[in-house]
């Protein structure tokens, strides 16, 4: 067997996985994660009332409100089904588009605001919140959560670390060594790559010429599996079993197949210069909140009052968590001074004089 056929036997492992078609019927029954209704109708309100969310961030974003700001829509299916396998003693270390994983697993609204805002109690994480916040440094997380994982195993915790970048990240060499480290020490994490085809504006077929993301885990002797990343019963049935995996000492990469409907971020992206309207319209056939609500629907578990209860919900969630971050007192240049370091170098407490002497004022 020579080469050629050894790469294509591999990749021919990785099939897409989906348990629901694009019109909300089940084609993959046996794989159908173990739910109740109300665990199903709880799936469909976190995935509508983050699409109200995000589209309120945006506005704010545009009314000067907040700050830096990365649109999910599209990618509701994934970050939703990924973080609803999860115990809340796993822990979470994000990408900075990843905040929804973050606020279901404890996080304050408010203080997402402040993160987004870059106010320095957007970081106070409360007790007993197992996560990280959003990293800025594309690929750094992925090092980080192989280190925490092993963290877990050392001290005999039952609980994994799951971590989140998109395609681009995983060109990073951040990607390569933490799959090594947490497969050479059997460390319990997940490594969940959002696939949304484009690393700001560069296509995947341009960052890599594998086939797919997931069949980079057999260098690194983990599991790897694709997913419909729009299709949150996938999506959740394989992140459960991941968790089972890596607890048992194989770690899993997860490669979810999504797209963002928006830009990469609000800070002067703009997708129409690289995407195609036909590529748009075919990932809105496939919108995630569609697909499920169908399923719901068909199974009389949702209907129009439902959505409506939840999305006038998260209207005034995020009036109210916006309302408590304008609370919080503004920054200061002293402020800033004063959190670098413990005790201050005394150039820095010459800095922190002439600013709090300005500011007096």
């Amino acid at each position: 067997m020579n080469n050629v056929q050894v790469l294509q036997n591999v990749e021919e492992n990785f099939q897409t996985f989906r348990i629901l078609d694009e019109k909300g019927e089940v084609v993959n029954q046996d794989a159908m994660p173990d739910l109740t209704d109300e665990q199903l109708q709880e799936l469909m309100r976190r995935m509508v009332y983050t699409r109200i969310w995000d589209q309120r961030a945006i506005s704010l974003n545009r009314q000067g409100r907040l700050g830096f700001y990365a649109p999910v829509a599209g990618q509701e299916a994934t970050m939703i089904g990924t973080q609803y396998a999860l115990d809340k003693e796993d822990w979470i270390l994000p990408g900075y588009r990843d905040i929804p994983q973050l606020v279901f697993h404890g996080l304050p609204l408010y203080q997402a605001f402040l993160f987004s805002r870059g106010h320095v109690a957007g970081n106070r994480i409360p007790e007993g919140v197992n996560v990280l916040m959003p990293q800025i440094i594309i690929g750094a997380q992925i090092i980080q959560t192989a280190g925490v994982a092993m963290g877990l195993k050392r001290n005999g915790n039952k609980n994994v670390a799951i971590t989140y970048t998109g395609d681009g990240g995983s060109s990073q060499g951040d990607f390569y060594e933490g799959l090594n480290f947490a497969g050479a020490f059997k460390s319990p994490a997940i490594f969940v790559v959002q696939n949304n085809r484009f690393a700001i504006s560069t296509p995947v077929e341009k960052q890599t010429a594998a086939k797919t993301i997931a069949q980079k885990a057999v260098a690194a002797g983990i599991n790897g599996i694709q997913v419909d990343g729009m299709d949150v019963l996938a999506v959740l049935a394989a992140t459960q079993q991941a968790r089972v995996d890596a607890l048992e000492g194989t770690p899993t990469l997860i490669e979810s197949l999504t797209y963002r409907y928006g830009p990469h971020t609000l800070a002067g992206d703009d997708p129409t210069r690289y995407r195609t309207k036909e590529l748009d319209t075919e990932y809105q056939e496939k919108d995630p909140l569609v697909r499920f609500r169908l399923f719901l629907e068909n199974k009389k578990l949702w209907n129009e009052d439902m959505e409506n209860e939840v999305i006038e919900q998260a209207k005034a969630d995020v009036k109210d968590a916006i309302s408590q971050a304008d609370k919080e007192p503004k920054q200061k240049v002293s402020d800033f001074i004063n959190n670098m370091f413990e005790e201050l170098p005394s150039n820095l407490k010459e800095q922190l004089e002439e600013y709090t002497a300005k500011e007096s004022k």
